[in-house]
């Protein structure tokens, strides 16, 4: 039974959303998930701090022309009117949901008392909501971890009190801040959540194929799933857990030919977003993720990162992939 996802007056498309990830979720990541079949494609995060905004890498995390609604913004900060603000000038940019960062374990991130540090401190996370809230009139959700660490999995009580703060949605890592990225996500503290809250609530952490996502909703009751590390490389996992939730049957991974058109797709999406120099150094992280079980011996990825220029990096992927082509599958 595939969930029902709603965000305020938005219902989205299906249960499954872009997790937002620094460095990586950028306007051409969040098109073309979307269009392998991801519900929604949350930004990557805008530090709340406006005097930091006059980067380009700032201007290009507020460009959302040409993505399709509900556009969701990501902000990330300690300071109940940095964030009110940020919150105010997202909107006004065009973003039509703000998320608050309380869920990245990132230590330049923690040691600023934001993302997930903010969990030890109840008191400024209510501010925080409340001031968020308050400050826009589009719908605010909360993204966070279970808890502090695992003697202070406070997550229940933070989601009570979001809920009456006004925070439309909450979406919850299954890890601590002190776990970072390390050992199994754990989804009780998840599903506990769900049952004491009435808004919704989306799960994250470690869904990496469509059984996972099957057992994590059927778990955890979730209202729909965050998804990020494992689209890395592979932004088809959207429409395949999709397909396995519909109709319980396995869709056939994409073929050498589609992976070439949806890579070459990416590259030169990158290119146009960034300009050539900084879009040649960014598609190199991405090349590395789509070939990392194709190139196991890296000799590909090594000659690929010394191009300097958006060209040869197509013409490079080409060849590669003319090399590869045999009938077999992308197994990636």
């Amino acid at each position: 039974m595939l969930p029902t996802a709603k965000i305020g007056p938005y219902t989205l498309p299906n249960p499954l959303i872009v997790a937002p990830m620094a460095g990586v979720t950028d306007r051409p990541f969040r098109l073309l998930c979307r269009r392998l079949g991801a519900g929604l494609a949350v930004s990557e995060m805008v530090i709340a701090d406006s005097s930091l905004w006059h980067t380009r890498k700032s201007r290009l995390r507020l460009d959302h022309a040409g993505e399709p609604e509900p556009r969701s913004v990501q902000i990330a900060g300690g300071d109940p009117e940095m964030l009110a603000n940020a919150a105010r000038v997202n909107a006004a940019h065009g973003a039509q949901i703000i998320d608050i960062n309380m869920g990245c374990p990132a230590k330049k991130v923690c040691n600023k008392a934001a993302g997930s540090a903010l969990m030890k401190d109840e008191g400024l996370v209510r501010d925080i909501l409340i001031a968020v809230v308050s400050a826009v009139d589009v719908p605010v959700t909360l993204k966070m971890r279970t808890g502090w660490d695992s003697d202070h999995r406070n997550a229940p009580m933070i989601a009570r009190m979001a809920e009456d703060a006004g925070i439309q949605a909450l979406a919850i890592h299954g890890r601590t801040r002190a776990d970072a990225y390390k050992g199994e996500a754990e989804y009780d503290t998840i599903a506990l959540v769900k049952s004491q809250v009435g808004i919704p609530v989306f799960a994250n952490g470690d869904v990496t194929s469509p059984q996972e996502a099957a057992w994590v909703l059927n778990h955890t009751g979730a209202d729909g799933l965050l998804i990020g590390r494992a689209a890395q490389g592979s932004p088809w996992i959207f429409r395949e857990i999709l397909h396995f939730l519909k109709t319980g049957q396995e869709l056939a991974p994409p073929a050498l030919d589609e992976v070439e058109q949806i890579l070459i797709e990416h590259l030169l999406a990158l290119h146009d977003f960034y300009g050539e120099r900084m879009g040649v150094r960014i598609a190199r992280k991405h090349v590395g993720w789509y070939l990392q079980s194709h190139d196991e011996d890296k000799q590909f990825r090594k000659r690929f990162n010394a191009i300097e220029r958006a060209g040869e990096q197509q013409d490079e992927i080409q060849r590669y992939f003319k090399g590869l082509r045999n009938g077999e599958v992308f197994a990636a």
